[in-house]
């Protein structure tokens, strides 16, 4: 599904002494089947972004996009139900929300609540489990029973149960270790890809945006700051360090290598390891030409 912010403003309590513009005449557009980063400092306006999506906030100006759905500022949405149907997020700590007797519950539960017939649920069950990579027989166990990772990938597959054609990701890896935040991102690529999902990735994590994204969002103060490519919009270290934000882990060592060996270092997705090698390489040519 296509998204489109046009001139999209948000006001929390407006006209009183707690007002606050969190959206500030954003506009972008995201294609269909795009993985998108958006990123940005606490404050920037992610989380009231990403709440516009399936319809949690409407336009105070402007309005939103998703699909056949418009949401526009003073007009109420009758078809706010089907837009969530549409648009599955996966929240923060997605594992808070459980609260069903048994995983399969769990993740029915969604479906079950907007009609999806009893077979049609099952089936959809069964699916997201394996798409999350945990056993079928883990349907009958208690969600309270199951490590912290998998509570985790339960709860995500309660999201993909909906069949959502849009994942927002908020945060996905809070709370995880690297190991675990590098096998959650990877699953979500791959479903983004089966699944040829449009994927909006909200995250404090510049090497997640560089390493999975399609296309980057810089927010700030409620505004596009910068948006392009990853690997154009990531190595811009000035102008991250306007808004507070640094360049990707990666990006700083060939900055570094390239001040030390005085030479360009071509980025290519290579990692930290790659880089090493690559770097060992250009040393050991340039001292057999010496």
């Amino acid at each position: 599904m296509d998204i489109s912010f046009q001139e999209v403003s948000y006001v929390y309590q407006p006209k009183s002494p707690f007002e606050h513009r969190a959206l500030n005449n954003l506009s972008f557009n995201i294609p269909s089947g795009a993985f998108v980063a958006v990123i940005g400092h606490t404050g920037s306006g992610k989380s009231t972004l990403i709440q516009h999506l399936n319809g949690l906030v409407q336009p105070t100006e402007g309005e939103v996009i998703v699909g056949e759905y418009h949401l526009k500022a003073g007009e109420k949405n009758k078809q706010l139900r089907s837009l969530r149907e549409k648009v599955g997020v996966v929240f923060q700590y997605p594992e808070h929300q459980l609260f069903e007797e048994n995983v399969e519950k769990d993740i029915a539960f969604g479906p079950m609540n907007f009609g999806v017939p009893q077979e049609e649920i099952k089936r959809r069950t069964g699916e997201a489990v394996t798409s999350v990579h945990l056993p079928e027989d883990i349907l009958d166990r208690s969600p309270f029973d199951l490590s912290g990772g998998q509570m985790r990938r339960v709860a995500i597959a309660g999201v993909l149960a909906m069949n959502p054609e849009v994942l927002v990701l908020d945060e996905p890896t809070a709370g995880l270790d690297p190991s675990g935040q590098r096998e959650i991102m990877n699953m979500f690529a791959r479903i983004h890809k089966e699944k040829g999902l449009t994927t909006v990735l909200v995250t404090h994590s510049m090497e997640d945006a560089l390493d999975y994204a399609d296309h980057v969002i810089i927010l700030n103060q409620g505004e596009v700051f910068m948006q392009g490519a990853p690997a154009d919009i990531l190595q811009k270290k000035q102008e991250l360090s306007e808004v507070q934000l640094d360049v990707p882990e990666i990006i700083h060592f060939i900055n570094q290598a390239e001040e030390k060996f005085n030479m360009k270092i071509p980025f290519h997705k290579q990692s930290v390891a790659e880089l090493a090698k690559e770097l060992a390489q250009m040393v050991k040519g340039g001292r057999d030409h010496e």
